[in-house]
């Protein structure tokens, strides 16, 4: 499958000459810039020292932007918002190691991402130098393509190399070594082997054949679906898609970052009856997802173990996995759409909005509409999260981008803050992990303020998601980058205490042996985390102040915001539908 979150990609072929005539030296610092150049790389994130700091500084001098983190942690995830734009990361060893978490999560989502890391002097090797580390071995476990180039000359073409094999196929991570002792070290630049640009991946088409019974299976079906997975908007599939469910008539349902490759208010979106949908569908059009544990394996209970599944996919080694395909169509996303939009327009055929089908699916949408919004308009006490989702919602800009992570707060918050346009949505992914939020806001800010689109970055975490990556506000509040960020906070990790009960709790003793594990400190003033560093900080308890601070930062271009929104500790999700549904599997 492909996926890419949130930028839009603009391939160029491009060139490096060199200069004939006189001689001319390049450091190896200068060839890792220019070659990142050539390649169309914009960005370059990182925690810069010795050795990579050199590349840094020439990387500004070639014309690439630098945007120094905090924290490696916060850095490996960044890079997946900008990975088409294109973005890479550089680290100083041995923050190699905090990468590796970035890279896997980066090649288990399939995001093109590039990293490059600074290394031992290669004179050194074995003999127990500073920071020593088997930095390629390691990074091969979580990647595509891991190198080190075997000389200065061989720089370019081996970054070529990094950034093709990055989004070729299933896109992914891949690092490529640069040894301290070739940072500084010159050659004449006509001895180089300079590459150009890479040309987009080869766009490949599915078997007439296979169109044709797929189509046939879909007339067929009784109950058909169409699930739209986060390949569908790397693939930039949303032009064809949309015109392909309008004129079929089929009901669709988004993957959390397949939201927006068609509005989540369509009238075809039937995400509200999520588990009905999945449960008794008897065909399922598969497009750009995957059928692993965010679609519960596409197995029972969840699934009807009937089900007949159409997998479209650009790898060949998805085909088949858990499920066994009705049909299996194979090659570019958006090309394969197309082919089935043209395979459908020769009789006209469409999926009737009279069917029992249909009529099941709006019910049970109602339904759960109601149940959440009464949920929202519960006025006891504290916010719980529907409350704060509602009024949040009322509020966003449709043209935002919205990076989501935590536990409850991502999986409520993805049902009530809708998308309205493609790869405008970033959350935990299929790896479901933590602490990519403030990184991801970072990246797509940095991409929103160059290119002056007026679109605003917020990004919602839960208190304890929060934490992973906090000190990156200071990032933020660095290069003046208009993130406002919502912290729901329940003090806990799903759950927490209020501050009496936490009082309580250490007059009874040591708070190790005490406080139960999911507690954090009741009403932690992340909001003055914020203010520290210039920014905005807002506590919020109530609903009215809730709107007023959010009105007030969606005012503010000029430094990011922070809303410390203070909801009940023992706050959850709706009573589910199927008594087997559990947080593990959510």
């Amino acid at each position: 499958m492909n996926s890419k979150p949130g930028v839009d990609v603009q391939f160029l072929p491009s060139c490096l000459f060199c200069l004939s005539g006189a001689m001319e030296d390049v450091t190896g610092a200068q060839l890792v810039a220019e070659a990142l150049k050539a390649q169309k790389v914009d960005y370059m994130f990182g925690v810069v020292g010795i050795p990579v700091m050199e590349v840094a500084m020439a990387a500004q001098a070639a014309g690439i932007k630098y945007v120094g983190m905090r924290n490696e942690q916060a850095v490996k995830h960044l890079s997946a918002v900008h990975s088409g734009g294109k973005g890479v990361m550089v680290w100083v060893r041995p923050g190699l190691i905090h990468a590796l978490g970035g890279m896997a999560n980066a090649n288990m989502n399939c995001w093109p991402v590039v990293v490059i890391g600074g290394s031992s002097d290669q004179k050194l090797e074995t003999t127990g130098a500073f920071q020593e580390f088997p930095q390629v071995e390691a990074c091969r476990l979580y990647s595509k393509f891991s190198a080190r180039p075997s000389s200065l000359e061989a720089i370019p073409s081996v970054i070529e190399k990094a950034v093709r094999t990055s989004l070729y196929g299933r896109p992914g991570a891949c690092y490529v070594d640069i040894a301290g002792d070739m940072v500084n070290a010159t050659v004449d630049r006509s001895r180089v082997r300079f590459a150009s640009c890479c040309p987009p991946p080869p766009v490949s088409l599915a078997d007439h054949g296979a169109i044709t019974e797929a189509i046939s299976v879909l007339k067929a079906a009784k109950r058909p679906l169409v699930i739209i997975g986060k390949g569908a908007a790397y693939g930039r599939a949303e032009t064809a898609l949309r015109e392909f469910v309008e004129m079929s008539g089929l009901p669709y349902l988004p993957t959390p970052m397949g939201k927006g490759v068609l509005p989540d208010d369509h009238p075809n979106c039937v995400a509200a009856a999520r588990s009905r949908a999945l449960l008794q569908a008897d065909v399922v059009l598969l497009l750009g997802a995957r059928l692993n544990w965010i679609l519960h394996f596409g197995i029972p209970p969840r699934f009807d173990p009937h089900v007949k599944i159409i997998q479209v996919d650009l790898c060949a080694e998805e085909m088949g996995n858990n499920v066994r395909p009705a049909v299996a169509l194979l090659g570019d996303i958006n090309a394969i759409v197309t082919q089935l939009l043209m395979c459908l327009c020769k009789d006209s055929w469409k999926y009737t909005s009279d069917t029992e089908w249909w009529s099941s699916l709006k019910a049970k949408m109602s339904a759960n509409s109601k149940m959440s919004k009464a949920l929202a308009l519960q006025s006891t006490g504290l916010m719980n999260y529907y409350t704060v989702f509602h009024h949040v919602s009322q509020l966003l800009p449709h043209d935002c981008i919205i990076v989501s992570e935590g536990a409850n707060t991502m999986d409520i918050g993805r049902t009530m803050l809708n998308n309205y346009l493609p790869r405008q949505r970033l959350d935990a992914g299929t790896f479901g992990t933590m602490g990519v939020g403030l990184g991801f806001a970072i990246a797509a800010a940095a991409l929103e303020k160059s290119e002056n689109r007026g679109r605003r970055v917020v990004c919602v975490e839960g208190d304890s998601a929060f934490g992973f990556s906090g000190m990156e506000v200071e990032t933020m509040c660095r290069y003046n980058l208009p993130v406002i960020i919502i912290v729901v906070n329940n003090n806990g990790i799903y759950s927490g205490v209020d501050l009496e009960t936490w009082k309580e709790m250490a007059k009874m003793g040591d708070l190790t042996s005490i406080a139960p594990p999911v507690t954090l400190l009741p009403e932690a003033r992340y909001d003055e985390v914020m203010a520290a560093f210039g920014g905005e900080g807002f506590l919020v308890r109530t609903v009215e102040e809730l709107c007023e601070a959010l009105q007030l930062s969606l005012r503010n271009w000029e430094r990011p915001s922070l809303l410390n929104v203070l909801i009940e500790p023992s706050s959850d999700r709706k009573q589910q539908e199927f008594p087997w549904l559990t947080r593990s599997n959510l």
